[in-house]
C-alpha cells in the first residue's frame, strides 16, 4: 500500500476516533438524583423489680416465705417469650454436707395471684429448676402468665413465689449455718420479624 493511502487510512481512523469520543460523551442527556435510608434497631429491655426478691437469715426446716416480684418491658420492642435460668452454690459451714444437697430441701412454687387466691402454678426445688431446659421452664412457668401474647412495649407482670425450706422429717442438722445463694436470670427474646 503506498504512502498516500496510508496516510488518507491514519487521517480517516483519527477522524473517526475523535467523533467516537466526542459524540460518546455529548449524545445523550443524563440526571442524577440520591435517596437517603435509615436502618435504626429498636431495643429489648426486660426490667427485674426489687433485683433481690429473697434474703433470709435463721431459716429453719419448716419455714416458708412469699415474695412478689414484676417483670417489666422497658424496651422499644415487643417481647415474644422470656426464658429462665437457675444457678446457685451452697457454703457448706461446717464442711459436713457429704453428699447432701441443700438446693434439694429448698422448694420453690410459681404462684399465680387471682383475687387473692395464690394458685399453684408450678412446683419444684432449686436443684430441680437447675436441670430443667429452657424450653420447659417456658412451658411450665412463663407461658401461664404471658399466653400467646407476650409482653407488648410498657407491660409489667406481676409475680408471686413461695420458698420453703422442706422438713423432710429426717435429720437436716449437716445444713444448720449453711447458706445457699441463688440467681434467677432472665432472658428476653423478640417477637417474629415481620413485613412493614
Amino acid at each position: 500500500m503506498g504512502v498516500k493511502k496510508q496516510l488518507i487510512t491514519g487521517i480517516s481512523a483519527f477522524a473517526l476516533g475523535v467523533g467516537l469520543i466526542t459524540g460518546g460523551t455529548f449524545a445523550y442527556f443524563s440526571d442524577t438524583d440520591e435517596t437517603s435510608n435509615t436502618f435504626a434497631t429498636g431495643t429489648l429491655d426486660l426490667s427485674v423489680n426489687p433485683t433481690t426478691i429473697i434474703n433470709v437469715e435463721n431459716i429453719k426446716p419448716g419455714d416458708s416465705f412469699y415474695r412478689n416480684f414484676e417483670l417489666t418491658n422497658d424496651g422499644s420492642l415487643d417481647i415474644e417469650k422470656v426464658l429462665l435460668e437457675t444457678s446457685y452454690s451452697v457454703t457448706d459451714a461446717a464442711n459436713d454436707n457429704g453428699e447432701e444437697d441443700f438446693g434439694e430441701h429448698i422448694e420453690v412454687e410459681f404462684l399465680y395471684n387471682n383475687n387473692n387466691s395464690d394458685e399453684i402454678i408450678y412446683k419444684t426445688t432449686v436443684s430441680e429448676l437447675v436441670e430443667m431446659t429452657p424450653e420447659a421452664i417456658d412451658q411450665h412457668i412463663m407461658y401461664p402468665w404471658y399466653g400467646e401474647k407476650g409482653m407488648p412495649v410498657g407491660s409489667v407482670h406481676d409475680f408471686g413465689v413461695k420458698f420453703n425450706f422442706v422438713d423432710n422429717g429426717e435429720d437436716q442438722n449437716v445444713f444448720q449455718g449453711d447458706s445457699l445463694d441463688l440467681t434467677w436470670t432472665f432472658e428476653s427474646f423478640q417477637t417474629a420479624g415481620e413485613d412493614r
